[in-house]
């Protein structure tokens, strides 16, 4: 039995393995991508939720290629409906789910006292709030089948705080307090709700953000960090791959860290 199964009732009453389902949101690049190849090597069948439509769908067909289980939904975090509508497909598709990984974030960057309103509210919206419409949207499958795994992907900015990103730091430690409320809350339901911290990833947004001048090259970046080289989107699925196992149930509540060695919270 690989870690991503389980054995459930077949209709004549015997024992027969169930391919376990992961939902990763933010799945269509970067970090996100990265997780749900992880967690279909790992034998998952994985549903990736992209914001842009088709996006998720063509890294779910790269999966499949790969001789993975996926299949790839549209919806943007922040909105419920959209939310629950890919959910139920993913039931229909797929199965019920077993392990959410809500990875799903914008990272603006904003002086305070420049900040908007709407700035506040999309950044909260797509990060925080759009945790709660995936995990609560989730949940109930893993209630029912008395094991389950949440895994929510904060950023190290909630633990040193960032400058010009007041709204993105408060969402992802809204998500280390959330995780924590949640795992005390359903502890006793077969279920662990854990915390991963990345820190200086090299991702395509990172990329961008290099490229305009916003932050200093890999290289420099790398000087500050014990391990000598900036993180990999596949550093943070080896983690969200520990989490996901049968082997981490108990562990709960918990923040890693993964940060080559920066120790910042």
């Amino acid at each position: 039995m690989t870690i991503a199964e389980a054995t459930v009732a077949a209709p004549d009453g015997t024992a027969e393995p169930q391919r376990r389902v992961a939902v990763v949101t933010g799945a269509a690049a970067g970090i996100g991508n990265s997780i749900a190849e992880r967690l279909a090597r790992d034998g998952f069948a994985v549903a990736l939720i992209g914001r842009t439509p088709g996006t998720a769908a063509a890294a779910a067909a790269d999966i499949v290629a790969a001789g993975g289980t996926a299949a790839g939904y549209d919806a943007d975090v922040a909105d419920r409906e959209q939310v629950d509508a890919a959910v139920e497909a993913i039931r229909a598709d797929l199965g019920p789910v077993s392990v959410v990984v809500a990875n799903a974030a914008v990272a603006p960057q904003q002086s305070f006292l420049d900040m908007t309103l709407d700035e506040w509210n999309t950044t909260i919206g797509t990060n925080l709030t759009g945790t709660f419409n995936t995990v609560q949207s989730c949940l109930p499958d893993l209630v029912e089948a008395g094991w389950g795994r949440v895994i929510l992907i904060s950023s190290s900015s909630a633990q040193r705080g960032a400058p010009r990103m007041a709204h993105y730091a408060a969402s992802k430690g809204g998500q280390l307090a959330l995780a924590k409320a949640l795992a005390v809350e359903f502890a006793r339901q077969g279920i662990t709700v854990n915390t991963v911290v990345p820190s200086s990833i090299d991702t395509p947004s990172v990329e961008k953000k290099r490229a305009a001048g916003k932050i200093p090259s890999a290289e420099d970046m790398a000087k500050f960090i014990p391990v000598g080289r900036m993180g990999t989107g596949a550093d943070i699925a080896g983690a969200v791959s520990y989490l996901a196992s049968d082997d981490t149930s108990y562990v709960t509540g918990q923040t890693i860290s993964v940060n080559g060695g920066s120790f910042i919270g």
